[in-house]
């Protein structure tokens, strides 16, 4: 446990950005099943909205520490070329 009063209030900030990180990368997390969910279906477009939602989420994780960059960018290019082999 802390003893000086900086540790405490350095654990309480941790805490605190722990929770909002996990919300996060919640967030990335469903919107990637959502489009894995459409492309189990094979429904082509429902597919692509949800890329084109999921996107943005995936790369705002990014700027936000929760992904790395190189990551992401692999996420949403495998995510691009499975919903256009399903399109096909």
């Amino acid at each position: 446990m802390a003893n000086t009063s900086s540790a405490k209030k350095a654990a309480r900030k941790i805490a605190r950005r722990t929770a909002i990180n996990k919300m996060r990368r919640t967030r990335v997390r469903t919107a990637v099943r959502k489009v894995e969910e459409a492309l189990a279906k094979g429904d082509a477009a429902a597919a692509a909205a949800a890329l084109k939602l999921a996107e943005p989420e995936i790369m705002r994780s990014v700027g936000k520490g929760i992904l790395h960059r190189n990551t992401a960018s692999r996420k949403v290019s495998r995510l691009t070329k499975r919903v256009k082999r399903v399109a096909v």
